[in-house]
């Protein structure tokens, strides 16, 4: 079937990942691990008498903990989510307000700084969006689908898109198939319809895969799978993905 619809992974594909950190660090801001640390530190600490590195250890815990559902349950908790585990193992219960404050200064913390966009995306979004329907496909590991939306909107992406797919929204992170599927479904096409643009192997190449859709791997932000990937394409420079996409179409 002719490729009607593109679905973008959006960290390490569309903006890049960690790219904030040197802002943070120009204005002597920490990283984004230690702040999300001390902010919770400052906040239990009202309530009781708690060392930084206690609290630390166990939010160590817990990233762990993340870590292990989201890569083999292939669910992303979410930030009000991960926050209570950590309060409950540190014996601490907090007022709704506190609360609120806490999971709202991890969930917009890439909004005070902003990660860069992968150079010339803006220009190949637009373009694409007057050709095919365009989707986004990704989990929500700090930033929630309301945080994302503005990180495109204030790009003057967000219109591009006619659907969402965010692990926090969805319930499901990739490569489970209700990710994909969301996608598909929301633009009313067949998987094979679609192609689905990502840059790791597991999730962005062979996820949609497993569904029928094509898929392409991005390199633009950094390189983890072109050695052993499947993928129908790849590109390092968004400049070349029309290319690409037209092979797919014609094959």
């Amino acid at each position: 079937m002719a490729i009607k619809g593109i679905t973008f992974d959006l960290w390490d594909t569309v903006f890049i990942d960690d790219s904030d950190e040197p802002k943070r660090a120009t204005v002597g801001r920490p990283t984004k691990a230690i702040e999300r640390r001390q902010s919770v530190h400052s906040i239990v600490s009202r309530q009781t008498n708690i060392s930084l590195e206690t609290v630390s250890t166990v939010y160590d815990e817990v990233d762990s903990e993340f870590r292990h559902v989201w890569h083999h349950d292939h669910i992303t908790w979410t930030v009000f989510d991960r926050i209570s585990r950590l309060l409950n193992k540190l014996n601490v219960t907090l007022p709704d307000s506190e609360m609120n404050e806490l999971v709202r200064l991890h969930e917009e913390m890439e909004l005070e700084f902003k990660p860069d966009f992968i150079p010339g995306v803006h220009d190949v979004i637009k373009e694409l969006s007057n050709h095919y329907q365009l989707g986004v496909i990704s989990d929500a590991i700090f930033s929630p689908g309301h945080v994302l939306r503005t990180l495109l909107k204030d790009e003057g992406l967000l219109d591009c898109f006619s659907v969402f797919a965010f692990s926090d929204e969805v319930g499901h992170s990739k490569p489970h198939r209700s990710m994909f599927q969301t996608a598909w479904e929301g633009m009313n096409l067949e998987p094979e319809e679609v192609a689905h643009i990502g840059d790791r192997e597991h999730n962005d190449i062979a996820g949609p895969h497993n569904f029928g859709m094509k898929a392409i791997l991005c390199t633009a932000a950094i390189d983890r799978d072109s050695a052993k990937t499947r993928a129908g394409g790849i590109f390092d420079n968004y400049s070349k993905l029309r290319i690409i996409i037209k092979k797919l179409k014609d094959e």
